[in-house]
């Protein structure tokens, strides 16, 4: 039983948003021609955080980009982005989100991140994922959104720890590259624990 898996599709991680992923408008026909490929589930994941989070630079007076220990775990301090209820929050446009079956908030406790669709940063708050995939006796997850080494990353790493046979589509993912390289350093890190990396046209040709 297979499902798709839509990571953080949201206004501010595209470009002109608070913290885009610089070319991440270029997945959209990807996730259009997924949409139109026969799931059991499609889920999506939404950042939905909390006036004021803690991973917010302007709440420590420090710059977007620092990093800062926060709950005993490094902390990358971010603009403001994904408000709870704001434009940026919301479904980019471009691709149809009626498809969407179940939508799972993350990042709603202002004391920590939630990169993973799954689990936040620290793993002691679900968000349901899990139980979600497991009602629908899901067994392969094929994962696409934003960003690469961060979010995407988080959420196949959990998904491969939770076992299930976890799935990137290359043109589905795009990443913020704050250091050269940081995407496919994430990529291969996926491949090395276990994830497979496909194309759109292996999807395709069966």
């Amino acid at each position: 039983m297979k499902a798709l898996c839509l990571i953080d599709l949201q206004r501010d991680f595209f470009p002109g948003g608070a913290l885009p992923a610089p070319h991440g408008d270029q997945i959209l026909p990807a996730i259009n021609a997924l949409l139109e490929m026969d799931w059991e589930l499609i889920v999506a994941s939404k950042d939905w955080h909390p006036p004021g989070h803690k991973s917010f630079a302007f709440v420590h007076e420090k710059e977007h980009g620092e990093v800062i220990t926060l709950g005993q775990r490094e902390q990358i301090l971010w603009p403001d982005h994904c408000v709870q209820n704001t434009p940026g929050a919301e479904f980019i446009s471009g691709f149809d989100a009626n498809r969407i079956d179940q939508v799972v908030y993350k990042g709603t406790d202002p004391e920590i991140d939630s990169y993973s669709a799954f689990y936040d940063d620290a793993h002691l708050r679900s968000t349901g994922l899990k139980e979600i995939l497991h009602e629908r006796k899901i067994t392969d997850l094929y994962c696409v959104g934003l960003a690469t080494e961060y979010c995407v990353l988080a959420t196949v790493l959990d998904a491969l720890e939770c076992g299930f046979k976890t799935f990137v589509v290359l043109e589905g993912v795009s990443g913020v590259d704050l250091h050269p390289g940081d995407s496919q350093k994430a990529l291969q890190q996926m491949a090395k624990n276990g994830a497979t990396l496909l194309s759109l046209k292996d999807l395709e040709n069966g």
